[in-house]
């Protein structure tokens, strides 16, 4: 095991995971938060950044995953790095973007 490796897949599952909701809400022509907005992450970019943003987290995924070390998708002991890093953005970024589009909603509970 190299952990030099684990880490750097551990960046690649983040923003693989990252790269999701730009890249769609660009998509679907929807303004959505980035780091380019004002203020970074809270107010709202283009549609057409945040396919930007999108594609630049698909690359430095792409790069994390596929060119750093010997990533084998079928072996469980390297998608376990990608996989707690694509989880703890995931959840990361629920909790940020909850606060601004209402889901922001305890485990178990459903809004009034």
């Amino acid at each position: 095991m190299n952990w030099g490796h684990e880490i750097a897949w551990f960046f690649g599952g983040a923003f693989l995971t990252n790269a999701l909701p730009h890249w769609l809400a660009g998509l679907m022509g929807r303004p959505f938060q980035s780091p380019f907005a004002k203020p970074p992450g809270q107010g709202l970019s283009s549609s057409a950044v945040n396919v930007l943003w999108g594609f630049a987290n698909f690359a430095a995924a792409y790069f994390l995953l596929l060119h750093v070390g010997h990533f084998d998708l079928y072996a469980g002991s390297d998608i376990a790095a990608p996989a707690l890093g694509g989880l703890l953005m995931a959840l990361h970024a629920a909790r940020h973007f909850g606060q601004f589009h209402g889901g922001n909603e305890p485990l178990g509970k459903s809004p009034s």
